[in-house]
């Protein structure tokens, strides 16, 4: 699908969809437990990847109303039947095969752009922890092969590269036979999503001891999360309240605290120069736009700001340095690199770095672009066709891994946006 963009101005109020990353958790967890309900989940081609491996573990979710009911599988997953397609969703290929090593064993594999990212950490981890898990062609990427049983035991996780294989250990480990404990080397990247994977586990019953970068967890727990409602997707609520800023003023609602690290994009708007208010007992936060000022943005804990902080440091009055950010590159494509290939089409001043971008904001043009079957990718290049008119994106249909709904709330904040085939 090729969207067209048109120079728009950008008035209403929206509500954020259900958090992507909270969905994945919850499901997982609570398939993991006894039986539970998810509420107000986020039905996207990535979590309908989870919901089917979940299936594929045993247990029984089905979709009613506004809620997913599971039956889960009382912490012991069983032998899936057939080869698991994660699809698109790198979320469910790390957290799977954790699981699978809970099992006799699993063969994993999804699309073209699954099959390019790395596991080698995970794999690593999985083997020293008693499991069997290696890619079939050598190169610790999909298809993966994991064979159980996890036994319990030490290891250390090189953070660099995804915080996902440490939530998939910490989901599977207390379900194994003996105690774990996992350190990580280096920086963890995107700890807020760890954070968002604890918190969910301890709301399950299970027992987690941190200290600092270490892990410890004693095997043979079992998880009870009988309810759990999803908050509102800050990631996918910074695509209309960065559209505020660049193009006029909206309202976001259903945007309440919790952990995650992507709400940054509130404090990122107001420092830039952005009339920003958040009621947080509301949920309410409304953007108003302003001339945007350039700066030094650590995108180390927030990786999936990073394309919409691009477009507005490439608008933004002066230099935008987006630093730490290398683990970008392993996302569904190098966002760092795709970013500025599109942006310097549209006219922007922008340079690759090896851990991210530098911009010097000016004005940009429209142009033919292309979205990379990039969910991200294409929502922040929407986000510069507001602002340079005349422009068309291509692979737009990927929207539907997050953000289903994103074009039609676009719309109703007044963006010019026609779709074609």
């Amino acid at each position: 699908m090729i969207v067209s963009v048109s120079r728009s101005s950008i008035s209403g109020t929206v509500c954020a969809p259900p958090s992507k990353s909270y969905t994945h958790r919850a499901v997982l967890i609570t398939a993991l437990s006894d039986s539970g309900c998810v509420h107000k989940p986020l039905i996207s081609a990535d979590t309908r990847a989870t919901i089917s491996a979940c299936d594929a573990f045993g247990a029984d979710v089905k979709l009613r109303g506004d809620s997913l009911e599971i039956q889960g599988v009382s912490g012991a997953p069983r032998t899936p039947e057939n080869v698991i397609d994660v699809l698109n969703s790198g979320t469910t290929l790390r957290f799977m095969s954790a699981v699978a090593a809970l099992t006799d064993g699993a063969v994993l594999t999804g699309d073209s752009s699954i099959r390019s990212r790395p596991n080698g950490p995970l794999l690593k981890a999985l083997n020293e922890l008693g499991a069997e898990a290696f890619s079939i062609r050598g190169n610790d990427r999909a298809p993966l092969v994991i064979r159980g049983r996890l036994r319990g035991g030490s290891t250390s996780l090189d953070g660099s590269v995804s915080s996902q294989f440490l939530s998939a250990l910490l989901i599977a480990c207390p379900l194994s036979s003996g105690e774990t404990t996992i350190s990580i080397k280096g920086e963890l990247k995107s700890r807020p999503y760890a954070e968002m994977t604890l918190d969910i586990l301890r709301k399950a019953g299970a027992e987690i001891c941190t200290d600092g970068d270490i892990f410890r967890m004693r095997g043979g727990q079992s998880y009870r999360l009988a309810e759990y409602t999803v908050p509102g997707d800050f990631s996918s609520a910074s695509y209309p309240l960065a559209a505020a800023a660049l193009a006029g003023s909206a309202t976001v609602e259903g945007l309440f605290p919790s952990r995650q690290g992507d709400s940054a994009i509130v404090d990122i708007l107001r420092e830039m120069g952005a009339e920003v208010s958040w009621d947080m007992e509301s949920g309410e936060v409304r953007v108003s736009g302003a001339d945007l000022r350039g700066r030094e943005i650590d995108a180390s804990q927030t990786p999936d700001l990073v394309p919409t902080l691009a477009v507005l440091g490439a608008v933004a009055e002066g230099r935008t340095v987006i630093k730490n950010a290398e683990h970008v590159r392993h996302k569904e494509t190098d966002r760092i690199h795709a970013m500025a290939v599109e942006l310097k089409k549209m006219g922007a001043n922008i340079r690759e770095r090896p851990d991210g971008l530098e911009i010097d904001g000016g004005d940009l043009h429209g142009a033919d672009l292309h979205g990379y079957h990039d969910h991200r990718i294409v929502m922040a290049l929407t986000l510069a066709g507001i602002v340079a008119g005349d422009t068309r994106i291509d692979t737009a249909e990927s929207v539907d891994v997050s953000y289903p709904g994103f074009f039609e709330d676009m719309r109703r904040l007044g963006a010019n946006v026609r779709a074609s085939t």
